[in-house]
């Protein structure tokens, strides 16, 4: 009897199977001109990432190149690490995003809060933190509250970072983000009317950080795992918390091995598989909503196909279309002067990255210090990534006209 519970079982799991095929994971691929694109002209890319290997501008690099959900170039170049000795660049590299974190983990998260009605992006910051303090007119001394989208427009006013991470360490001491978002909370500058001008902040989204963990309960690296990495199948996305509680990835060990370095400190350690920012380094111990999320080329072309698919991919969803297109629009509440989108850039605020070609009101994407870059330009189903390590082993590399190069060889390769 037992026998043929178990067949039947069976027999109505082969069923489903049938009906309901296994979702697909990863990046699809195709060659570019099954995707409209220019093989020959694509390949200019080469020459570009290996002149700014010779000129020392970067150890190396990774570019991914994707087109209509499908990703039609990647290439690894150059060297991983070149120190304490010279290890080979390879596809599977994972790298420090930095301020392209700000993106794929906090931004992508909240998100789903404001989707979920969590959150609202009118909120002033005191509904979560009473003790968060507003801007005030020097002159008539009139109070404006900075709300949710204030933050994800760096529109708040507040300072960009804390002014010297010595001595708030020292104050403070290392692990400690209680005592951060105090600081941001009622000892950070506000240097203009909330949503009226445009200052570029760390300390916006580790505010940004703070708010999402009090609502969820989560931290922030454990949310994006769960939530975000996991459910769209990436295999090599990760925070690497550096203190405390487990790692949020159970493969963490493996992939810190993947991790491309990045720079040498004072005291000749070599970072890696620790986030490079050293406010979300030191103060935020590696949970932190400006920085530490490290990826590959593979796993943020799923993200890129992801957004440009209109928040789902594979058959996994993140966020809804009409989420999506709210993210990626310039607030009209805002003043003019205030060019960003919930949480990415557009053309006039990083205007450099998206070249001389692409449509400039479309293009949404960001970079981040330590040589990463990620573009997307919705006319065309295009994506963009550069993965390098401009701060390896001293922050004296760049990638600011590289970027650009790379942007515009894409855009003229399309047919």
């Amino acid at each position: 009897m037992f026998i043929k519970k178990l067949s039947s079982f069976a027999a109505v799991a082969a069923l489903l199977a049938a009906c309901c095929p296994k979702q697909e994971e990863g990046i699809r691929r195709a060659t570019p001109l099954s995707q409209g694109m220019d093989p020959v002209r694509l390949e200019l890319i080469d020459s570009a990432v290996n002149a700014a290997i010779a000129a020392q501008e970067i150890p190396g690099a990774v570019v991914g190149v994707v087109r209509n959900g499908h990703l039609v170039y990647e290439k690894a170049f150059g060297y991983k690490s070149l120190v304490p000795e010279k290890d080979t660049m390879t596809l599977e590299t994972m790298f420090d995003l930095a301020s392209v974190s700000k993106c794929v983990g906090t931004t992508l998260s909240f998100m789903q809060l404001v989707e979920q009605g969590k959150v609202r992006l009118v909120d002033p910051v005191n509904l979560y933190f009473p003790d968060f303090q507003p801007w005030e007119d020097p002159e008539t001394h009139e109070k404006v509250d900075i709300t949710v989208q204030d933050l994800l427009t760096h529109s708040s006013g507040i300072a960009a970072y804390l002014p010297n991470v010595k001595a708030y360490i020292n104050q403070y001491g290392t692990n400690s983000p209680d005592s951060l978002i105090m600081w941001i909370s009622t000892q950070a500058k506000r240097n203009f009317r909330p949503g009226t001008q445009q200052l570029y902040s760390c300390l916006n989204f580790i505010t940004l950080q703070n708010i999402l963990q009090k609502v969820t309960g989560q931290r922030l690296c454990d949310y994006a795992q769960k939530n975000v990495f996991d459910v769209l199948g990436l295999k090599h996305t990760t925070y690497f918390p550096l203190y405390g509680e487990p790692q949020s990835n159970p493969n963490a060990v493996e992939l810190a091995e993947l991790c491309a370095p990045t720079e040498q400190v004072e005291d000749g350690h070599i970072l890696r598989a620790e986030v490079h920012d050293p406010t979300a380094r030191l103060a935020n111990a590696g949970n932190s909503g400006n920085a530490g999320v490290f990826s590959n080329v593979e796993d943020l072309a799923v993200v890129a196909a992801t957004l440009l698919n209109g928040g789902s991919y594979n058959g996994h969803r993140i966020l809804s279309r009409l989420t999506v297109d709210k993210m990626f629009t310039v607030p009209e509440t805002n003043a003019y002067e205030v060019a960003r989108a919930l949480g990415w850039d557009t053309y006039y605020t990083g205007p450099y990255t998206s070249g001389d070609i692409f449509c400039v009101d479309d293009v949404r994407g960001h970079t981040g210090y330590t040589g990463t870059s990620m573009i997307m330009d919705p006319n065309t189903n295009t994506a963009v990534i550069v993965l390098a390590h401009r701060v390896h082993p001293k922050d004296e590399g760049s990638t600011g006209r590289l970027r650009s190069v790379i942007a515009s060889i894409v855009a003229s390769s399309i047919l």
